[in-house]
C-alpha cells in the first residue's frame, strides 16, 4: 500500500477504534456554568459557546430517494431535478483533493428531519481523472464528466460503519466549491442520506505560501506515517504510524545545523511499531506505543537510542495503548485510549518510571487523548467528554471541573498565566475543531473567553505555547504563529502553509497536513507534516 493507503488506515483506525479522532456527536448537551449560581469573576467577557459545528439547514437543492424501485447510490437514487449541473463543468480537477461538510439527514427525529455533522473527501490525479473517494478508490458507477459530478468510493468503514458513499454534485458555487446530496449504503440498503458542500484544499484566499516564517529545511521521514516530534541534545526524535509499505517507529535526526539534519538511526520493535507520542528528560526518551504502553530508551547517546524497559503498569502484562505522553516535573502522564485511564508516573529516576496512581473519568464516553500538567492541575482532552480539570496533588486524583461544547472531541491544549488568570488553550479534532480560549481559574466555572478559528472543512491538531507566543500545528492550514499577550484575542502573526496537493502520498481525508509541533527554545520550530516529513523553521 501507498502512503495514500496509509491515510486511509489512520482515518479508519480514528472511525472505527478508539484512536487519535472523531466525527461522532456525543448525547449530552454543553455542560454550561449555571449564571444563577457561579459568577465568572475574571476580567474578560465570557463569549457564547456555539460547538464545533452549527447546523446550516440543508446544503443542496437536491435529494436523496429512499424508493424501492431505485437502486441504493445509483445516479437515479438522486433527485437534481432543481440543481444547476451546467455550472459543474467549470468545476477544477486537474490535481484537486476537496474536502467536504456533510450534513446527514437523521429521520428518527420529531420532525422527520435532523442534522447531524461528517467529513469527507475525494481527489483527482494531475490529469482530472478521479482518483479516490473517502480514501477508496472509486467504483466504476462513477463519472465527472462536463455538467455531471457522481463519484462512489468502494466499501469504507467510516464512523457510519461498512458501505459504499456516493456523492451526486449538484450546483458548482466557484471554481472550486461545489454543494451535492450524498448517500451511504450497506448491503444495498440507503443507511444515511445528506447534503454536502465541498471545497478544493488550495491555501485560503489572499494566502501565500508563507507569511513571517522561514523555512530553513525539509527533511523525508522513510519510516511509516510521521505524527509526533521532540526535540532534545541536539537531536530530534520523529515517531511514525506503520503502513503497509513501511513499519513504523522511531526515526533520530542530528539537528545540530539546523540547514542539514541528518538521519543517525531508525528502529522498532517486533510486533509494536505503531508509536504515536514521544517525550524526554535527562537520559530518558518515553514513546507512545499502541501496543507496549510507555517505552523507555536511553539516550545517554543520543544518536543511538537503548531500549531499557516498557513502563510497569501493574496488572496489564499485555496490551496496552498509550497514545500520547506529557512529561511534567519528576511525573510521567500517559494518556491511555482502551483503558480509558490516564496513568501518572513518578520519573524521579527517569529511567525507571513508577505508577503512582490512575485516573479513569466516571460514567464517561470518551478517552483521554491528551493533557497538560501546570500549578498542580492535570488539564485533560477526554474527547467526547470535553475538557477536563483534575487535582493531582495528593495521592488520589479529583475532578475540580469541566467544559464541554456541542460535537465536542477535545483534542489538546497548553495552560499558562496571564493578567494573574490560569488560561488553558484548548483545541478538538473534528469537523471545524478550532482553538478556544478558556479562563480555568476556577476550574468550578470555566468560561471561553476568546477563540481563533479558520476553515470550518478544516480540523486543529497539537499547540506548543512559549511565553505570550501560541504555536498551532493546524493539518490542511500549517503552522500558525498567534500572540495571545491578550488571550481573549489571539492575533496571527506567521503562517507557513505546509499542505500542498502535489506532495507525493497526499490524500483526502481530514487528518492531513502539519500534526506535530516542538519549539524547543534553540531558535527554531520544528513541525512534522504527514507528507513532507520533518520541516525546521527559524523563529519569528
Amino acid at each position: 500500500m501507498s502512503v495514500r493507503a496509509a491515510r486511509l488506515l489512520l482515518a479508519l483506525a480514528c472511525a472505527t477504534s478508539l484512536s487519535a479522532c472523531s466525527t461522532e456527536t456525543g448525547d449530552a448537551p454543553p455542560l454550561q456554568p449555571d449564571p444563577d449560581t457561579i459568577l465568572y469573576d475574571g476580567p474578560w467577557t465570557p463569549l457564547q459557546e456555539n460547538g464545533e459545528w452549527v447546523d446550516p439547514g440543508p446544503l443542496a437543492e437536491c435529494s436523496v430517494l429512499s424508493s424501492n424501485t431505485t437502486v441504493c447510490g445509483s445516479e437515479s437514487s438522486f433527485d437534481l431535478s432543481h440543481c444547476d449541473s451546467a455550472s459543474l463543468a467549470g468545476l477544477e480537477r486537474e490535481g484537486a483533493i476537496y474536502r467536504a461538510e456533510i450534513r446527514y439527514q437523521v429521520s428518527n427525529s420529531a420532525d422527520g428531519v435532523d442534522g447531524t455533522p461528517d467529513n469527507g473527501g475525494f481527489q483527482f490525479d494531475a490529469d482530472g481523472q478521479l482518483l479516490s473517494v473517502m480514501g477508496s478508490l472509486p467504483t466504476s458507477a462513477s463519472r465527472e464528466d462536463t455538467g455531471t459530478f457522481f463519484v462512489s468510493s468502494g466499501l469504507v468503514r467510516s464512523s457510519k460503519g461498512l458501505g459504499r458513499f456516493t456523492f451526486a454534485g449538484c450546483k458548482a458555487t466557484g471554481p472550486r466549491t461545489l454543494t451535492g446530496c450524498v448517500s451511504m449504503c450497506s448491503s444495498g440498503q440507503l443507511r444515511y442520506r445528506g447534503t454536502f458542500r465541498a471545497e478544493r484544499m488550495t491555501w485560503r484566499e489572499g494566502e501565500s505560501e508563507s507569511s513571517g516564517l522561514q523555512r530553513v529545511s525539509e527533511t523525508s521521514v522513510d519510516l511509516g506515517l510521521p505524527v509526533d516530534v521532540y526535540v532534545t541534545r541536539g537531536h530530534a526524535y520523529v515517531v511514525s504510524h506503520p503502513t503497509e509499505d513501511w513499519n513504523g517507529g522511531l526515526t533520530v535526526f542530528d539537528v545540530s545545523d539546523p540547514r542539514k539534519p541528518v538521519k543517525r538511526t531508525a528502529l522498532n520493535r517486533p510486533n509494536d511499531n505503531s508509536w504515536n507520542g514521544v517525550w524526554a528528560k535527562d537520559d530518558a526518551l518515553y514513546i507512545a506505543s499502541k501496543v507496549a504502553g510507555v517505552l523507555v530508551y536511553d539516550i545517554t547517546n543520543p544518536a543511538r537510542p537503548a531500549f531499557v524497559r516498557r513502563a510497569n503498569v501493574p496488572g496489564i502484562n499485555g496490551t496496552l495503548n498509550v497514545h500520547t505522553v506529557f512529561v511534567e516535573g519528576s511525573r510521567l502522564y500517559a494518556m491511555a485510549p482502551t483503558a480509558r485511564e490516564t496513568l501518572v508516573f513518578d520519573i524521579t529516576r527517569p529511567l525507571e518510571p513508577q505508577l503512582l496512581m490512575r485516573y479513569a473519568y466516571p460514567g464517561g464516553t470518551g478517552y483521554p487523548h491528551d493533557a497538560f500538567a501546570y500549578g498542580g492541575r492535570l488539564y485533560i482532552n477526554h474527547t467526547e467528554d470535553g475538557f477536563l480539570a483534575v487535582d493531582v496533588t495528593g495521592t488520589t486524583p479529583t475532578l475540580l471541573g469541566k467544559y464541554t461544547y456541542g460535537n465536542s472531541y477535545s483534542h489538546s491544549n497548553a495552560v499558562g498565566t496571564f493578567n494573574g488568570r490560569t488560561v488553558a488553550f484548548e483545541g478538538g479534532e473534528t469537523l471545524g475543531a478550532h482553538l478556544r480560549v478558556l479562563d480555568v481559574t476556577n476550574p468550578a466555572s470555566i468560561v471561553k473567553v476568546g477563540e481563533y478559528k479558520l476553515r470550518g472543512l478544516t480540523s486543529i491538531h497539537n499547540m506548543v505555547l512559549v511565553g505570550t507566543r501560541l504555536y498551532v500545528a493546524y493539518y490542511h492550514e500549517g503552522v500558525r504563529v498567534l500572540d495571545v499577550a491578550d488571550p481573549a484575542h489571539p492575533r496571527e502573526v506567521a503562517y507557513f502553509n505546509t499542505f500542498r496537493e502535489s506532495d507525493p502520498g497526499r490524500a483526502n481525508g481530514m487528518y492531513e497536513g502539519a500534526i506535530g509541533m516542538r519549539v524547543p527554545g534553540d531558535g527554531h520550530i520544528y513541525v512534522v507534516d504527514t507528507a513532507r516529513g520533518l520541516l525546521l523553521f527559524d523563529e519569528p
